[in-house]
């Protein structure tokens, strides 16, 4: 077995939830779909089946090379390797089991991109952070997501189910996009979280803005913090 902790990785081992993912991707002959993390390519395979086409990339070359010696028969599927966040390809459904070290990242870069929707496995804790309500476990990528997702709970999935088995159990996620924000505006509602502890009046006085609003980041809705960013951003 390929042992992957040094990218963060965990392979999923079962077939039963690997089919429940692709079935709950929604997938036609009309779609491309992007899989982040090739892996074995339990996924892989089952996705072609359904789409008009897939790209599939890993970090990993020589998951890459072992994928395009096992699925050289499969015409509609693209393999590449490296950063899949640096993919210029572009898709209506994105599928992937996400490396826990990534689980941000991916969000971020999703959040900036065009797509329909997608099915995603995280850490159970990462999770539940993207769901978390107004209170001190929100966090940055909370808003981010929940500002350009409708996320749905799917499914729990045990730690068992995985080679090697992470420490915590996983969870398996639907997110449809309502709307692409930018990298700057990522980046402004990450820098209103490392200043969470301040009034707004004290956060707006670091960017030179003024204003009257004297309640603190954990008091404000997503929407407050998303209005808020867009003041700081405003010239």
């Amino acid at each position: 077995m390929i042992k992957r902790k040094r990218l963060g990785q965990h392979f999923l081992n079962s077939n039963s939830i690997a089919q429940s993912i692709v079935s709950e991707a929604k997938i036609t002959k009309n779609d491309v779909v992007f899989e982040l993390g090739t892996g074995l390519g339990i996924l892989t395979p089952l996705l072609c089946n359904k789409a008009n086409k897939v790209i599939s990339v890993d970090a990993d070359e020589t998951l890459v090379r072992r994928a395009k010696s096992t699925f050289s028969e499969i015409d509609n599927l693209v393999l590449k390797s490296g950063d899949g966040f640096k993919n210029k390809d572009s898709f209506s459904i994105f599928v992937s089991n996400l490396p826990y070290s990534r689980s941000k990242d991916a969000i971020e870069w999703l959040a900036q991109t065009s797509f329909s929707h997608g099915v995603i496995m995280v850490q159970k804790e990462f999770a539940e952070k993207l769901v978390a309500k107004p209170s001190k476990n929100r966090k940055a990528i909370s808003i981010i997501a929940n500002y350009a997702f409708e996320i749905k709970l799917l499914s729990k999935v045990g730690k068992n189910n995985f080679s090697p088995p992470p420490k915590i159990d996983s969870v398996v996620l639907k997110i449809t996009q309502k709307t692409t924000i930018s990298k700057d505006l990522i980046q402004i509602i990450n820098k209103i979280f490392s200043y969470r502890r301040k009034t707004v009046k004290n956060i707006l006085k670091q960017f030179n803005k003024e204003t009257v609003i004297d309640k603190r980041v954990d008091d404000l809705s997503g929407d407050e913090i998303i209005n808020l960013a867009n003041q700081i951003l405003e010239k």
